[in-house]
């Protein structure tokens, strides 16, 4: 086997990570902190859907704060010396920030689907109290789907080491179920409900000419967003976490792929992207700071007038004599 077993590149992940994190640390500080002041700043003229920015934004800040750590770590050669309770607070807060933004994601979507296409049965009804309950519900999902994670080893021995993103090699068949599990209640459900939501949305408005084409085109640039944040963030990280553990396992039982190292290194640079979430959901608050329910009142009160003003002039073109006949 170690003839024809390809070396495993573990030093890319020192050259490669640190950059990344540098670098999504100075600007997710930033555009997160910019974003939140503004929200705060229009809070009393924007609907409930701030609450739901407000979490997603908290959970980025909760992660930024943790990348100082991880930077020391990937500098130090994979070294790391903060303790194993740290290790997995910092992974938890990673996990916690991963599935809250795409929990908070979905909730946005489903909110912005409720107000355009069931603007008077269902919106009215949507309180700060339900809003709030949501965001908790999100928050309690989100720490239940996480908490296993910190059972598993996540540093090995007394001496300064690693500090794993997943498990030790002995547990990795274990993980490896577990995480098929996590992949499929934290990030499948909601992407294909959010996914469904914005079809339907955009089915509805493109059927409707009477709607605002600012509105539309504000919801197809969100939809945009959110197929940014899935495809570059979210996508390629679920789907190579679990081919490398697959190939952990493979390579645990004696045999060999020569794929191990291709697959290795693209999850590496998964592990990159999928921290530019950070980064990349403060685009969310550009698109959220609009009172979609207004909108759309105003949108069918000028179907009202129409409907009325053609009413009329067809009452009004009724001849006198066929009136008469007719009573």
């Amino acid at each position: 086997m170690n003839k024809t077993c390809p070396r495993v590149n573990f030093n890319f992940e020192h050259r490669f990570l640190p950059p990344v994190y540098i670098l999504v640390f100075i600007i997710g500080l930033v555009a997160n902190g910019r974003g939140l002041k503004s929200l705060l700043h229009n809070w009393k003229k924007l609907g409930n859907v701030n609450i739901f920015v407000l979490n997603l934004g908290l959970a980025d800040i909760l992660y930024l704060l943790t990348l100082p750590f991880l930077m020391v770590y990937y500098f130090m050669g994979s070294k790391w010396i903060f303790g194993d309770s740290f290790c997995k607070i910092t992974r938890f807060c990673f996990n916690l920030n991963l599935y809250g933004s795409i929990g908070f994601l979905t909730c946005i979507s489903v909110y912005r689907y409720l107000a355009i296409v069931h603007p008077m049965r269902v919106m009215g009804r949507i309180t700060v109290t339900h809003t709030v309950a949501i965001s908790i519900t999100v928050w309690l999902l989100v720490s239940v789907q996480s908490l296993p994670d910190m059972f598993y080893t996540k540093t090995f021995g007394n001496r300064p080491g690693k500090c794993y993103d997943t498990t030790h090699k002995i547990y990795v068949e274990d993980y490896r179920k577990y995480s098929l599990g996590w992949t499929l209640t934290g990030f499948c459900i909601p992407f294909l409900i959010t996914l469904g939501c914005y079809g339907h949305m955009i089915v509805i408005l493109c059927r409707i000419n009477t709607t605002d084409k600012i509105l539309k085109q504000r919801c197809l640039k969100l939809l945009f967003i959110l197929i940014l944040l899935f495809s570059v963030c979210y996508i390629p990280y679920h789907v190579l976490r679990n081919l490398n553990l697959w190939s952990r396992v493979l390579l645990k039982q004696g045999l060999c792929r020569g794929w191990f190292n291709r697959v290795y290194i693209a999850h590496q640079i998964s592990r990159g992207l999928v921290c530019l979430n950070s980064a990349l959901n403060p685009l969310v608050y550009l698109h959220a700071n609009e009172d979609i329910p207004a909108q759309l009142r105003r949108v069918l009160q000028q179907v009202r007038q129409t409907f009325s003003r053609l009413s009329l002039s067809n009452i009004g073109s009724v001849p006198v004599s066929q009136t008469a006949d007719e009573a």
